[in-house]
Order: structure tokens, then sequence, then C-alpha cells
């Protein structure tokens, strides 16, 4: 059912990775493997709450509306990110909608699944208050980027997630549109460009999808440099 690369992706998973080799096998044989297409919906803000995912292969988006109606876009999620367990565990009601961005392989497992694995195997819960622990660690740093770190710098930390390698020069895609980048990281489009333009100084390129970084380490010091200045005016 599922292939190895897959099942590398889910054992490396916040979910997955502290739960012992012979229950991860059980739940698996318990789960499903799915195909989304992009622009699919999986559920919407407010839907019962009934399954957790782990995204194989593609990206997805979590989001709300907001009271005045508008979308605001929490994060995306890649190959080996897990989403709604939280709420799913608690038998509640999804608190975000999830859209495919892209083309994408999901294994789902209902939560009645979970629960009654947790009557026989307690340290499962380990793993799922480590899931609900690193979900929270991942949007406070997000939210201190968005107060810490100006619209380049915001987008220079996410190039530099993306990258395929942690030192010298790269080249990739962007993974999904611009719009959505800079919703992602709260910009408007016009202020993405604007952004991009600002980067070219320190070796950054971009036509149509594709990036070419000619120093990740530049690039690197060029965002800590205003980190390590908010966190100074922090502490004035």
């Amino acid at each position: 059912m599922f292939t190895e690369k897959e099942k590398e992706s889910i054992n490396r998973s916040v979910l997955f990775k502290n739960v012992p080799d012979d229950i991860t096998r059980k739940l698996l044989a318990q789960s499903q493997k799915c195909t989304i297409p992009r622009g699919k919906t999986l559920f919407i803000q407010g839907d019962s709450a009934d399954r957790m995912f782990v995204v194989l292969k593609g990206w997805v988006k979590l989001s709300r509306i907001s009271s005045s109606g508008d979308e605001v876009v929490l994060t995306v999620y890649s190959t080996g990110d897990s989403f709604g367990e939280a709420a799913a565990l608690k038998a509640g009601l999804y608190p975000v909608s999830a859209e495919a961005v892209s083309d994408c392989h999901l294994m789902s497992i209902k939560a009645s699944v979970i629960l009654k694995a947790l009557t026989t195997h307690p340290e499962l819960a380990v793993a799922m208050l480590s899931c609900t622990f690193q979900h929270l660690h991942e949007l406070v740093l997000q939210l201190e980027d968005m107060k810490a770190l100006s619209g380049a710098k915001r987008l220079a930390a996410f190039l530099i997630a993306l990258a395929p390698v942690d030192a010298g020069s790269c080249t990739f895609s962007l993974p999904y549109d611009k719009v959505l980048i800079a919703a992602r990281l709260g910009m408007k489009p016009e202020s993405l460009s604007r952004a991009f333009a600002r980067l070219r100084d320190t070796g950054v390129m971009v036509s149509r999808n594709n990036v070419a970084i000619s120093d990740i380490e530049g690039l690197h010091d060029y965002v800590e440099e205003e980190r390590s200045a908010g966190w100074k005016q922090v502490g004035a």
C-alpha cells in the first residue's frame, strides 16, 4: 500500500517518529493512502474532525476565514508534515480549512483508530503531545518572524528553507504560486515583488518560478542580522 519512500516519510513525521516500529506498522495497516488533485479541499473550517493526515508528497495549505471574511493562510505543509491531530483526538471541529495547492499523496488515519491504540499503547500519547507542541512552536516562530523581520527578510528565510543545500549556490523552483507565497508570508503580492527586487543585492535572482541563490550562507547572515537587532531592541 505504502512505498518504502512513503514509509520513511511517515516514520520521520512528528506524528510517528517517537512511535515504536511495531505499533507504526499496525497503524499503517489501518490507514489509507489518498491522492488529492491540486485545488481540492480536504475539509473546511467547522467540519467534524475525524481524521488526521501525513503529507507523503506535495503541498497542503491550512487557512482560516477571519471575521471580516478574508482568508488568512496559516501555513503550508509538505512531505513528512502532519496535521489535524489535536482536533481529531478531541473529536471536535477542524479549526482550519485544508486545501491541496499541488497534486498530493496523503496518509489518512481515523482518530478512532489512534484512540483505540492509546488504550493499549500509552507511548502514543507522548507522540500526540510532541506533535501538538511542534505545531505550536512553528506558529510561535512564524509570529516572531512576522514581528521581527522585514518583508524582504521573511522572504529570504522562506527561500533558505526551500534551498536544497546549506552552503554555496543553488537553483530551485518555487513550490507554489507567488500569490500564495505572499499570503503565507503575511504580504500583499505587490510587496512580494518588491521583496524579490530587494534581494537581488544579496545574490537572489528570480525568473518566473525559478530561483537562483549565489550564496546561501550570505543570505542566512542577511536574515540573522535583523533577528539579532530585533532581540537587542527587546532587551534594551
